[in-house]
């Protein structure tokens, strides 16, 4: 009699413990296709031909240099706000504006300046959602520092950058690009010019032409 009680007892003991497993796989089974039916965020956009055809115009920003340097207690911040016509298929001329922040302990600095570009967008590795592009720029930059004798300096600025374009809309791109860029527009480097390597991340609007 003990031997049929416990054996019963065991069954309900496992009955009991199945239910809720079952109930979770259930559960968890339609989570899964609720996750499935839901649209998934557009990361890329097959536009890329079209983006950067005669008549186009092109408008953005770079972002560089962002961040706070612990020891030394100095944040710097440079952005380059863009606008630029596409005067064939693949070559845009404009202008980008050169804007810099740097904060330290006891003062700031300012960085400024406007530099004409033209780019060209590199048929070679091409696809409906990326392209490789190249960047000529010269123009005038300069600096000033809180208290310092060589504040309002103006100098020559040019250089090329390398880039990629990641289109992720109809008519937005996130770009990518290597810059190698010579200048003395700078106080903290007298009349020296120095050339430097940097990267920048950034947004590209591209807009349609009236007659595209």
């Amino acid at each position: 009699m003990n031997t049929i009680f416990k054996t019963m007892k065991e069954k309900t003991m496992k009955r009991l413990f199945l239910l809720p497993a079952l109930l979770l796989a259930l559960t968890l089974g339609a989570n899964a296709q609720t996750l499935q039916d839901l649209p998934r965020p557009q990361t890329s956009a097959p536009v890329s031909s079209e983006a950067i055809q005669e008549g186009n115009w092109l408008v953005g920003a770079d972002i560089g240099n962002i961040g706070h340097n612990f020891k030394s207690e100095t944040f710097n911040f440079d952005v380059s706000p863009r606008a630029g016509y596409f005067i064939s298929d693949n070559a845009a001329i404009g202008a980008s504006a050169q804007l810099g922040l740097s904060i330290y302990d006891g003062g700031e600095s300012w960085r400024y300046g406007l530099t004409p570009f033209i780019r060209y967008y590199f048929p070679e590795g091409a696809s409906a959602t990326n392209r490789w592009f190249g960047e000529a720029v010269i123009g005038l930059a300069g600096s000033s520092e809180e208290d310092s004798d060589g504040d309002a300096i103006l100098s020559r600025v040019y250089g090329v950058r390398a880039g990629y374009a990641h289109f992720v809309a109809s008519n937005v791109a996130l770009e990518g690009t290597l810059n190698l860029i010579r200048s003395s527009a700078n106080v903290d480097i007298d009349d020296a010019a120095q050339t430097g390597l940097s990267l920048a991340v950034g947004l590209q609007i591209y807009l349609p032409g009236r007659n595209n």
